[in-house]
């Protein structure tokens, strides 16, 4: 399975990013996705994920501002983020399971990194 994100970039403080990423290969395996981020000198954490019957999860960190989404005719995921926040800055991975949980985590993409200026 290859795993492709795309969407990250710079934007000031209140702006929102659409992160993207499609899925390749091997897909009948994936059970469970989720979007992932870390920044500089931390660990790698959740930040939202769809579990195998489509139900979305979100961490405190994501509620009331991000959205996940699912698209299983174009093997793709997707992470709407609003309102973004300094703190949003951080390389976001897309990761994708074989059993339906988002830890631990059997592919990853390389990341997209995203920037939020003050």
């Amino acid at each position: 399975v290859q795993l492709v994100e795309s969407g990250g970039g710079l934007v000031q403080a209140g702006n929102s990013l659409r992160l993207s990423c499609t899925a390749s290969g091997s897909i009948f395996s994936i059970v469970a996705m989720g979007w992932y981020r870390q920044a500089p000198g931390k660990a790698r954490e959740l930040v939202a994920g769809i579990n195998g019957g489509g139900s979305p999860f979100y961490t405190d960190t994501a509620k009331g501002r991000f959205t996940i989404s699912r698209d299983n005719v174009k093997n793709a995921l997707y992470l709407q983020m609003n309102n973004l926040k300094p703190e949003d800055t951080a390389m976001y991975y897309c990761g994708a399971g074989e059993g339906n949980y988002f830890y631990p985590i059997d592919y990853w993409g390389q990341g997209t990194q995203v920037t939020v200026s003050s």
